[in-house]
């Protein structure tokens, strides 16, 4: 089960693109001139943890993808029925401060769009067995 979300604001496109694998959901964060992965945002549902990782950029740096990453979180977390891993790279050459402003509320619509897809699908799946002694 995958479902594709795509916004074009502030003359660059962004997409999230879902996808369940077991209960568990992967996002795919990409957009701008040179999508990427530049982040890695885990949560756990049990314990309620978040983790990030970030991958070096230029100079230096380390990617700041999981700043939207953590606004699409913040729309999904109450609906997600286990974990959830969303991968963030968003790119613009030459980006404005008006376009990183858009792109929180890009972020925030995606976030949406994902939650409202969520509460579309139903988790009634069997459990996994372990081995007993």
């Amino acid at each position: 089960m995958e479902q594709t979300f795509t916004l074009t604001e502030s003359g660059f496109q962004m997409e999230a693109s879902a996808q369940f694998v077991g209960a568990d959901l992967l996002i795919v964060l990409t957009g701008g001139s040179h999508p990427h992965i530049g982040t890695v945002t885990t949560y756990c549902k049990e314990t309620a943890d978040k983790q990030t990782t970030r991958f070096p950029s230029h100079s230096g740096r380390f990617h700041k993808d999981d700043v939207l990453a953590d606004v699409i979180l913040e729309a999904i977390v109450a609906l997600l029925p286990q974990n959830a891993t969303i991968t963030s790279g968003i790119h613009v050459d030459g980006i404005t401060k008006e376009q990183i402003q858009a792109s929180f509320g890009m972020a925030q619509h995606l976030g949406q769009q994902i939650a409202d897809w969520l509460q579309t699908i139903s988790f009634d799946a069997d459990k996994p067995t372990y081995y007993k002694k």
